[in-house]
């Protein structure tokens, strides 16, 4: 999650210190406190500012589990754990995202929490979240990490502009249709302001998430086979956004080179009226828009549904954990629902408890978050996230071939061809 955005050279030398510096100090025998070593991969000031703050009360409050907090960086974490985890010296509690778990589950890497996850926890957490963090390990199916936070798209926009289109507001349970969104972006197609920028420099999760709109997977399994598909359903989210882009018109070509933050700049200037984007997104809006910008936070939008895939930031412990008990107790204290509103807050992100989504400051109108909150209905499992090879065929297929559809160098059927064909080549090797 947003881990181009997560440059953090300053703390990679404190990850590698934490990393290799063992991964527990003193045990119960000795009479000492169990030390657990925590990675938090927290970025943001007010994210930061919430972990150490927790990470500082628990300490206080339990003298003889005490916590040592280790600052990670999303650059460069899983090569970092990989140094650990095959040196036998990992962090007890790790902070990472769900796509990561399954090649750790896997080697063996993680503990199983199946058994370990108190009642409480596990009924504060929706099964959908859960299954974000299900994998297949070395001992059979399990839980290697508790889901805690989660990202959906939504649609920034210029409001005077939306007003001045009389185009209608939508709401979470009376969203803006594929169809409506399209038009609305002609209304706001006016002289050299478009009525949407696509930034699509790394399209591959965005296209995969939103083409659940239309029931597209991308993926199949068959006999414990995994193939790609790329058939009608698939097809629907890359056809309008080609066609925004060379139809329609309505769509900025200029912003597909873009990362997701580059575009706003423009927004803010009045070139384009909507930006697509992850809801993390509004906080960067707050911080940076000039005064008087008047904005507006628009629900996923609907295809046969608006569904979207989801992956889950998630707290696991180490396989090589002496204290994994003590290490599950400061979970599930770290990540109970007032916590979790905290460490939402913080990341601009939608908690995974039920307690905090229900939480007042996480349901005002004020800056979309009644908007943000109200899209976790929208997530489910991203289908991606159990395929095998997935990163291979998502950096050696898919991003090219998209990019390539997407610059108008391809048409959609010789896309299908590409994704299918060489994507299968790749999966093949990991399919068992």
């Amino acid at each position: 999650m947003r881990r181009g955005l997560r440059s953090a050279f300053a703390v990679a030398a404190a990850t590698v210190i934490g990393l290799t510096a063992g991964c527990s100090g003193g045990g119960n025998d000795s009479g000492k406190p169990v030390t657990l070593k925590f990675l938090s991969l927290a970025w943001q000031k007010d994210s930061l500012a919430a972990n150490k703050r927790l990470v500082a009360e628990w300490n206080k409050a339990n003298p003889k589990i005490q916590v040592q907090y280790v600052q990670g960086s999303w650059d460069n974490v899983n090569d970092q754990l990989v140094t650990s985890f095959e040196g036998g010296d990992p962090p007890d509690v790790i902070h990472d995202d769900s796509s990561a778990l399954a090649g750790f589950a896997g080697q063996g890497y993680l503990a199983d929490l199946t058994k370990l996850i108190p009642t409480e926890l596990k009924n504060d957490i929706p099964d959908a979240a859960w299954g974000t963090a299900t994998f297949d390990g070395q001992g059979g199916q399990g839980i290697y990490g508790v889901p805690f936070l989660q990202e959906s798209q939504v649609i920034l926009a210029n409001k005077k502009m939306l007003d001045a289109a009389k185009v209608r507001i939508p709401t979470a349970d009376n969203p803006w249709t594929w169809d409506e969104f399209q038009q609305i972006s002609k209304k706001l197609t006016v002289g050299k302001r478009y009525g949407i920028a696509w930034p699509l420099k790394s399209p591959v999760n965005k296209v995969l998430n939103l083409s659940l709109n239309f029931g597209g997977t991308f993926f199949q399994t068959s006999g414990g086979k995994t193939t790609v598909k790329v058939g009608p359903q698939e097809k629907e989210v890359l056809q309008r956004i080609h066609d925004q882009l060379y139809k329609d018109k309505t769509a900025d070509p200029s912003t597909l080179g873009m990362g997701t933050t580059d575009p706003l700049p423009g927004f803010y200037a009045g070139k384009y009226a909507m930006v697509p984007a992850g809801i993390y997104l509004r906080q960067q809006v707050v911080e940076q828009a000039p005064n008087g910008f008047q904005w507006v936070t628009i629900p996923p939008l609907k295809g046969q549904t608006t569904q979207q895939g989801a992956i889950s930031q998630t707290l696991s412990v180490a396989a090589d954990s002496k204290h994994p008990k003590e290490s599950m107790k400061f979970i599930s204290w770290f990540l109970n629902g007032q916590h979790q509103v905290d460490l939402a807050k913080g990341d601009w992100l939608i908690p995974t408890s039920k307690t905090a989504a229900q939480d007042p400051s996480l349901t005002t109108d004020k800056n979309g978050w009644n908007v943000a909150t109200a899209s976790a209905k929208s997530l489910i499992l991203a289908p991606y996230l159990k395929v095998n090879g997935f990163d291979e065929f998502k950096s050696k297929v898919a991003t090219p071939a998209l990019q390539s559809y997407f610059a108008n160098k391809i048409t959609i059927d010789q896309l299908a061809q590409k994704l299918t064909e060489d994507g299968n080549k790749v999966l093949e090797r990991y399919n068992k």
